[in-house]
């Protein structure tokens, strides 16, 4: 008996030292990676959340939203330089996304997104600004649309998640965890690791059938998701998303400013049938454009998605 408490007790001492060192080398590689990324905007509170905003150019305003995981060097990367010169941009990192930190105990439903970006918009006195949503940024662009419609133009939403979904794409399944303290565990130990390991696999997913960028990871802020607060950020976002989603579909049909929904046909993390084509039917007006590409179109294709947004944007003004 003596000799099984004994190897134990040494089993739980050689555990406890691995995790302490794969949360050093988190802590580490953190360090690193936003002392070579450092932020590249203003802090802004809001509703108890710091934000990260890039506030550029001059002109109607703009709102980007970006989507799970990312954080706002996704808009900065190439697309924010081709609108500036026409309009203001405003890019916020989502509350405990990139660089900005989510209020304690405040929780990552859409609904509570949504109003901490109300809040962002009423702050700097924005008249019903264009919200330009990415992937998960356009499930909280339509929440903010529904609970706040006197903060929102028009919707010009990429790629967006619309409707609830089963299970998450295989390489975000890791992810899925539901229990805070347990995500947090993940978080400084072994998803970093793993992170760096899967890194290449999971961007091919992400970005094909297109390349992925090859200064994605330092232009586009790749580097910050190898961070414990971005697991974490990204895990909560991804188990709170359907607390709000399935009761926002059945109010679609309420939303009474202009939407135009733009999704690659070989977007390989959200079905352009499902989540783009489907809203057609649900919200009047809608304009629906489906193009060549993949997920992430504000990175791959600037351009494109550039002229997108200028003509959701002449949906705004009056003829």
């Amino acid at each position: 008996m003596s000799i099984v408490i004994f190897v134990c007790a040494g089993l739980l001492v050689f555990l406890a030292l691995v995790a302490t060192a794969l949360a050093l080398f988190a802590r580490r590689t953190a360090r690193r990676v936003e002392q070579f990324l450092p932020p590249i905007g203003k802090f802004i509170d809001a509703d108890g959340n710091r934000l990260h905003v890039v506030d550029r150019g001059a002109g109607p305003p703009i709102v980007m939203i970006h989507g799970l995981g990312g954080q706002l060097r996704h808009f900065t990367h190439s697309l924010a330089g081709r609108l500036e010169g026409e309009f203001r941009l405003i890019i916020v990192d989502r509350p405990g996304c990139g660089y900005s930190t989510r209020a304690p105990g405040a929780s990552a439903r859409l609904s509570v997104q949504a109003n901490t970006v109300a809040k962002l918009i009423r702050s700097l006195g924005l008249e019903r600004p264009l919200i330009v949503g990415h992937s998960l940024g356009g499930a909280v662009s339509l929440a903010l649309a529904l609970q706040h419609p006197d903060c929102v133009g028009g919707l010009a939403l990429v790629a967006p998640l619309t409707h609830p979904r089963d299970k998450p794409p295989e390489v975000f399944k890791r992810l899925a965890i539901p229990f805070p303290l347990l995500r947090r565990w993940v978080a400084w130990t072994v998803a970093i690791p793993i992170g760096i390991a899967t890194a290449k696999e999971t961007l091919a997913f992400v970005f094909g059938p297109e390349a992925v960028p090859g200064d994605f990871g330092t232009a586009g802020g790749g580097l910050l998701s190898l961070r414990p607060s971005a697991f974490f950020a990204a895990s909560t976002d991804m188990v709170a998303v359907n607390e709000d989603l399935p009761g926002m579909v059945g109010r679609y049909g309420t939303l009474a400013v202009p939407v135009g929904i733009l999704f690659g046909r070989g977007d390989r993390l959200l079905d352009p049938q499902e989540h783009g084509a489907a809203m057609a039917a649900k919200v009047p007006g809608l304009q629906y454009t489906l193009r060549d590409g993949g997920h992430m179109l504000p990175l791959t294709a600037p351009d494109d998605v550039a002229q997108w947004i200028r003509a959701q944007a002449l949906r705004l003004r009056p003829s």
